[in-house]
């Protein structure tokens, strides 16, 4: 008796991934430029790009802005460790942290570190009361506070799909 080799759906294939690649340069790039570039049909694109939101392959569409470019030159990652924290101690401090105009990017971590969250501020007075208010309203459960100064970035969220295998 020979056993069946179940091929697993693919997330995407290679269509999807010219799709892709083109919104990820340009995710204002028309339907129609996009359908001339990858040979399908208007509402082909339009359908595969309402499936790869659907499937959660695309988050959302946007621009990305330069903060430095907008009056706030100083752009920092902190690295935080928690410690003596409970579910709704960090879901406050997660909380407190989203809702932060100053926090642009926040993100759970593996190792360290439980927390790296990107902040921005105008000139240092703000960057330093910024993280002084922060520590000070959650110090009972910040264990350590890793601050760095961001000073280029070279690459951001953006992916080589062409290297990746389907």
């Amino acid at each position: 008796m020979t056993e069946e080799i179940v091929k697993e759906p693919e997330f995407f294939d290679q269509k999807d991934k010219q799709i892709l690649l083109i919104l990820q340069d340009n995710g204002r790039e028309s339907l129609t430029n996009i359908a001339k570039k990858v040979g399908l049909s208007i509402d082909s694109v339009k359908a595969r790009i309402e499936k790869l939101h659907k499937k959660g392959i695309i988050d959302r569409i946007k621009a990305l802005l330069v903060p430095r470019n907008m009056g706030y030159p100083l752009v920092a990652d902190i690295k935080i460790k928690l410690h003596n924290n409970t579910q709704e101690t960090t879901e406050q401090f997660i909380a407190h942290l989203k809702n932060h105009p100053r926090v642009i990017d926040l993100l759970s971590l593996m190792g360290d570190y439980d927390l790296t969250c990107v902040l921005i501020a105008k000139n240092p007075t703000e960057l330093e009361t910024i993280q002084q208010q922060i520590r000070q309203k959650f110090n009972t459960i910040i264990a350590d506070w890793r601050g760095f100064l961001i000073l280029k970035v070279h690459k951001f969220e953006e992916y080589a799909l062409e290297q990746i295998p389907l």
